[in-house]
């Protein structure tokens, strides 16, 4: 470099590492570190950094002196910032950043009324879901299961723990041979075929191209007693009512309570359940604007238990069971984004770079989230009773 810049670029970068400092001086919790550009390191924290953030240009030093989570997202997606070392630490520090977006999150909430739910629904699923399918697959297990897994240990397998938690949905759902279940946003199709394989007639519903032609394609060759429906699960109709309905990582997207609950009641014969999985947060419209505006666009909502169970003390629904899964999520998206970087080669090459660092900020956030208590995760059963 020529050292007649060197001068020039400390006075644009010193004044704002320094506010960075302060800004960081009672809130540093992990020691890490920010590399410059032109080689300059400097440590934030006591002890030995786990992580270094890699400044590659003035970009990327504005965006961390906004103290704002968005802006960093951005400015790592678009290679202005590096990470080097456990992305645990790094996504631990948006505890101190800011993130208030208040012309987007009134957009997001008044989009269902101004275009209508069913309308805004399908938009967010294919802003989500419409990337080719074995994307998906480079970070899932073999079960394909989108959702919290069910561990025994910290140590064990995804596989393993996806699968004993798809058997928990068929057995809190009482479900044999010949009943009918409605598996709502059918994804990859892990219900449908692990029900299916057990004789159980499985009606999967998806309102995702992608989903659709995947689970159609694996139910033709596995020859599963099932179909697949491109339908809303608030328009479905069925001619007779359903044994039951199973919810897996879905009801993030159906944030209307009661409707939902109305829907269960008239799709629901008596004595028929409901069993839902889902990521939770204490108040319901609460996301960060990163993952509303990148991850899951729309009216996505994080489940929020209390209200839910609010909502379902106004029916005649009876809720059997509530396990919490904060640490079960944790370990799932810990697996998914240690997955993700071992696939992160091909990713990149068939993906660009860009899809690989949105999915790695959202993964190792999520894992942080569930780690932290700042979500948590629940299963749920539901019953409709008999009429006395």
């Amino acid at each position: 470099m020529n050292t007649n810049t060197q001068p020039a670029l400390a006075k644009f970068y010193e004044p704002i590492l320094q506010r960075i400092q302060k800004h960081l001086a009672d809130q540093v919790k992990i020691p890490f570190g920010i590399r410059l550009w032109e080689g300059r390191v400097y440590r934030f924290g006591e002890g030995e950094p786990t992580v270094d953030i890699v400044v590659n240009d003035r970009r990327g030093l504005i965006a961390l002196s906004r103290f704002d989570e968005l802006s960093i997202c951005e400015a790592y997606m678009t290679g202005s910032l590096d990470v080097v070392g456990n992305m645990l630490p790094f996504v631990s520090l948006r505890g101190t950043l800011n993130d208030s977006h208040p012309l987007h999150y009134l957009w997001r909430r008044i989009a269902p009324w101004l275009i209508g739910r069913v309308t805004t629904n399908r938009q967010a699923i294919a802003a989500h879901y419409e990337f080719d399918n074995d994307f998906y697959l480079k970070f899932l297990d073999p079960s394909r299961c989108y959702s919290q897994a069910v561990f025994e240990c910290d140590d064990e397998p995804l596989e393993t723990a996806q699968r004993r938690k798809l058997d928990f949905a068929i057995q809190s759902c009482r479900l044999e041979p010949g009943d009918r279940v409605l598996d709502v946003g059918c994804g990859w199709g892990s219900f449908t075929e692990h029900a299916g394989r057990r004789g159980i007639q499985v009606t999967s519903l998806t309102i995702s191209r992608q989903s659709e032609k995947f689970v159609k394609d694996l139910i033709l060759r596995l020859q599963l007693p099932a179909q697949v429906l491109n339908q809303d699960f608030l328009t479905h109709r069925s001619a007779e009512p359903y044994d039951a309905i199973v919810i897996l990582g879905v009801m993030e997207h159906l944030p209307d309570y009661p409707g939902v609950l109305q829907r269960f009641q008239q799709l629901l014969k008596p004595g028929g359940r409901v069993y839902l999985d889902a990521s939770a947060f204490r108040e319901k419209h609460v996301k960060p604007t990163f993952v509303s505006r990148y991850i899951f666009p729309g009216d996505h909502s994080f489940f929020c238990l209390h209200d839910f169970l609010t909502a379902v003390s106004r029916t005649q629904l009876d809720v059997l069971e509530v396990y919490n899964d904060r640490n079960n999520y944790f370990l799932t998206c810990k697996a998914w984004a240690e997955k993700l970087e071992v696939a992160r080669d091909e990713i990149i090459r068939c993906w660009g770079e860009e899809l690989y660092r949105r999915f790695r900020l959202y993964l190792w956030g999520s894992a942080y989230a569930f780690l932290n208590r700042g979500m948590g995760a629940y299963r749920v059963v539901l019953e409709r009773p008999h009429e006395v």
